[in-house]
C-alpha cells in the first residue's frame, strides 16, 4: 500500500469525533492541536516519541489522559483551520506531503506499541480538547487496541490490465483464418470485434479471481475492509482496480497470508493480484467500524 494509497483509505474513514465545532478555527499566529494516533500510556513508548517529527516538520509529543496517549503536533491555527485544509485537501501534492508526515508517524509509532491511526488532518483547539476526547472515548479505544493488538494490515488489489495480455498456448481458441480474403476495412472489424471478446473474457476471470483472492483471505484474516477501487492519480499501477481490500492479519501470519493470496490468480495473463503491507491498523481504528466486518462491540 503506497502514501496514496492510505491517504485513500484514511481521508475516506470516519475517525473519533473531532471537537463539535469541527476543525479549529483561530487567529493567525495561533497554536492548534494536529492529532495523529492514540495508544496505550507507556513510559518506553513516551520516550520514543522524543525523536519524532509530523506535519510541516512540527516536532511529536505526547498528551496523556486516562492511561491512554495522544500523538500530537502544535501547528499554526492559520494553517489547519478549516478553510485552509478544505484547500489544501483538494491539492494532490500538498495532501500528499501532510498524508506522507501522517503515516511517517503513526508507522514508527507502531513499530513501538499498538496505536490507533487517527483520520488525516484531525485537529482540535488545544491540548484540553485532546484530552477530553481521551477520556470520551477511553473505554472504546481501550477495546480496539487490546482488539488490535498482534495484528497488522495487508492490502489486496486484484487488476485487470487487456495491454497485458499475450498470446497464451492454454488460452482461448482463436478462430481460423478465413479461407477467403477480406477487405482490410472488415479485417479490422473482425480484430476489434476479437479484441472485445477477449477483453470481456479477462475481465469475467479476473472478477472470479477476485472472488477466490477474497474467500483465500477471509479464511486467513481476522476481519476485512472493502474500500473504493482506486482510479486515475490514485492508482499507481497499470489497468484497472477492480478490487481494493483491507484485512486485518496475526504478525505472525503475515508471510502465509502473503503467499496464499498472493497464489490466486497467478500466471494468469492481464490479471494481477497485489498484496501490499504491513501496515498499522488504518482500516480498522475507527470508533463505528461495524459488527459486520468483524470488530468487537
Amino acid at each position: 500500500m503506497s502514501t496514496q494509497d492510505r491517504t485513500g483509505g484514511v481521508v475516506d474513514m470516519d475517525g473519533p469525533v473531532p471537537d463539535s465545532d469541527g476543525l479549529a478555527r483561530a487567529s493567525a499566529g495561533a497554536q492548534t492541536m494536529y492529532v495523529y494516533a492514540v495508544g496505550r500510556d507507556d513510559p518506553t513508548f513516551r520516550r520514543s516519541l522524543s525523536t519524532l517529527t509530523g506535519v510541516d516538520g512540527h516536532s511529536v509529543r505526547p498528551v496523556g489522559a486516562d492511561g491512554l496517549l495522544a500523538l500530537v503536533s502544535s501547528v499554526p491555527s492559520d494553517v489547519f483551520d478549516e478553510a485552509a485544509l478544505r484547500a489544501q485537501m483538494e491539492d494532490l501534492t500538498r495532501l500528499e506531503a501532510i498524508a506522507r508526515a501522517h503515516h511517517a508517524v503513526v508507522d514508527t509509532a507502531f513499530t513501538e506499541t499498538v496505536v490507533l491511526p487517527l483520520r488525516l488532518a484531525t485537529v482540535y483547539l488545544d491540548e484540553s480538547r485532546v484530552t477530553a476526547m481521551l477520556t470520551e472515548h477511553r473505554a472504546r479505544f481501550t477495546e480496539l487496541l487490546a482488539w488490535l493488538d498482534g495484528h497488522v494490515e495487508l492490502g489486496v488489489k486484484v487488476y485487470a490490465d487487456p495491454d497485458a495480455m499475450t498470446a497464451d498456448p492454454a488460452g482461448p481458441v482463436r478462430p481460423a483464418a478465413p479461407s477467403s480474403p477480406v477487405s482490410p476495412g472488415r479485417a479490422y472489424l473482425q480484430q476489434r470485434r476479437q479484441r472485445r471478446r477477449s477483453t470481456e473474457d479477462l475481465y469475467r476471470t479476473a472478477g472470479d479471481i477476485a472472488v477466490d483472492a477474497t474467500k483465500v483471505a477471509q479464511g486467513l484474516a481476522r476481519a476485512g475492509v472493502t474500500h473504493r477501487p482506486q482510479q486515475g492519480e490514485l492508482s499507481d499501477r497499470p489497468g484497472v482496480n477492480l478490487t481494493n481490500q483491507a484485512y486485518l492479519v496475526p504478525a505472525g501470519e503475515v508471510d502465509r497470508f502473503r503467499e496464499h493470496v498472493g497464489a490466486v490468480g497467478r500466471n494468469v495473463p492481464g490479471v494481477h493480484v497485489e498484496v501490499t503491507g504491513p501496515w498499522a491498523p488504518y482500516s480498522f481504528a475507527a470508533p463505528d467500524v461495524g459488527r459486520d466486518e468483524g470488530t468487537p462491540g
